[in-house]
């Protein structure tokens, strides 16, 4: 009797756990309708508590990513699609949640196809390596064949595959889903053709997601970051504290975390432990943790002026007819042909009120523009400074911009200089060494403002590292502006002469 018992026990178990077993599985299969749907989704079944907390004001959480990431595609989401801008800190888990959104797109979007492009090819299997951990906790079942090295297919017929950092790999591809990885670290021409791969279909929106840090100011993930604000694409921003783990017991006033913390830390509720941010901390310098982990500005160890704050050198400024008015000039057809408007007041304070920035234009339509765009008439023009090399004289047109330009009633002159001395001069204006600032840019000046903060010196080490990188873009309207510091600060000669 007891051995029936223990029988009919031992059956009833089972059938329990051959039930429980099938639960499970039907959810796994089950698409999660909600935000916290999916984040209980991705804790049970891949063991991820992804952080759902926004700690700073202005950031998001990563767990506002993978639901943008994932539910962009259903009907009740009506975008017209599901681009998205990820930057956020080291060790921040941007890498694993896009391969955590790989696998939820595969799973429950049909046909969907997916590929994976890296800064690296490292960069980019790395991402494919935490999917393929994935599909080995309980999701074998979905796919339609072996995973092979850089490829898999699911039985929807959707698939992943990792791109080379190649224009020859990135072109030719229509596909839904392009998760770019390590931004900072692509080379340019392969970024723009990778723009062109993504193609809607019925169910599945197209979607480019761009993802990294921000390392440079200069640098990719800076120009993704600004256009996305221009094109109103979202920005998925977090940091250190969004990701770290809820401090509990430690004295604040001891943690040599607490002056970025300032108790931020108390409301975590992420995975990096306390201890290893404080080494890294520890280890790396001022500029570095601000910009890998608190992702503030990028670090502006290789900037020339690193001393340039939009917060304090950004600010309105008109024209006042009181105080002379200079014009700085820069010659280019290609490469943009830059004016800027000048005013120097009483205490000696340099005010840029305004720019004209244009490429591929004859130096009679810049001539009109300037003369339009200028607030007075000519004759009140203090003085229009340019490159000396605007008097060299062209072979085909026997003439030189210069004198084109006093042609056309601007009156122009230069004096020749070196790089090193205009930057300097900059300098002194915009931080001198009693800690003045004697420097105001109009927000009616982006370009140059840009310029101010992505000017740089070359990233690699050579004979020129003391001379800033001519990059065709940030150096024009910098060298407008030297043209103007050393011709105000070094008056044209004058000279006497006996008849």
């Amino acid at each position: 009797m007891q051995q029936v018992v223990s029988e009919r026990n031992a059956s009833t178990n089972y059938d329990e756990n051959t039930k429980a077993s099938g639960l499970y599985q039907a959810l796994r299969q089950t698409r999660p309708r909600t935000k916290d749907d999916l984040k209980n989704y991705v804790k049970a079944f891949l063991g991820i508590d992804v952080p759902a907390k926004r700690i700073c004001t202005e950031h998001s959480s990563p767990m506002d990513y993978l639901w943008h990431s994932f539910n962009a595609d259903f009907a009740d989401n009506a975008g017209t699609n599901a681009d998205a801008v990820i930057w956020a800190n080291r060790g921040g888990g941007k890498t694993e949640l896009a391969a955590v959104a790989t696998l939820l797109d595969c799973i429950f979007k049909p046909k969907c196809q997916v590929r994976i492009l890296g800064g690296s090819g490292e960069q980019a299997g790395r991402m494919y390596d935490y999917l393929r951990g994935f599909l080995h906790t309980g999701f074998e079942n979905f796919l339609a064949g072996p995973i092979r090295k850089g490829k898999c297919t699911f039985n929807n017929n959707s698939a992943v595959e990792v791109l080379t950092q190649s224009a020859t790999s990135v072109r030719g591809q229509h596909i839904q889903k392009l998760r770019c990885d390590e931004v900072e670290l692509f080379d340019k021409d392969v970024f723009a053709a990778a723009k062109f791969t993504t193609q809607s279909t019925g169910s599945v929106l197209a979607a480019m997601e761009m993802i990294s840090t921000m390392h440079r100011p200069y640098g990719l993930m800076h120009e993704v970051v600004q256009s996305a604000t221009e094109m109103h694409t979202p920005i998925f921003k977090w940091c250190i504290w969004e990701v770290i783990e809820k401090c509990k017991d430690r004295t604040c006033s001891q943690c040599p975390l607490w002056g970025d913390c300032g108790g931020r830390a108390k409301k975590a509720a992420g995975y990096l432990k306390i201890d290893d941010c404080i080494t890294t901390m520890r280890r790396s310098s001022r500029a570095g943790f601000e910009a890998e982990m608190l992702c503030k500005r990028p670090s502006l160890e290789n900037v020339v002026f690193d001393q340039f704050d939009p917060g304090e050198h950004v600010k309105s400024v008109d024209y006042n007819p009181d105080l002379p008015l200079y014009r700085a000039i820069d010659f280019g057809f290609v490469n943009p042909f830059v004016c800027l408007w000048i005013q120097v007041d009483g205490d000696g304070v340099v005010r840029v009120i305004d720019e004209y920035i244009r490429t591929r234009a004859t130096i009679n339509i810049h001539a009109e523009a300037i003369k339009l765009r200028t607030p007075c008439s000519e004759e009140k023009v203090t003085a229009t400074f340019c490159d000396p090399a605007g008097k060299s004289v062209n072979d085909i047109t026997g003439t030189s911009r210069v004198r084109e330009m006093r042609a056309m009633g601007i009156a122009i002159r230069c004096q020749r200089s070196g790089i090193l001395e205009g930057i300097e001069l900059i300098r002194q204006a915009i931080r001198s060494g009693d800690g003045k600032s004697r420097f105001i840019v109009s927000p009616n000046c982006p370009r140059l403002i840009e310029a101010m903060q992505c000017y740089h010196y070359p990233d690699s080490i050579s004979a020129s590292a003391e001379l800033p990188l001519k990059d065709g873009v940030y150096d024009h309207p910098i060298d407008a502006l030297r043209y103007f510091f050393i011709n105000h600060q070094r008056p044209a000669k004058t000279t006497s002469r006996r008849y």
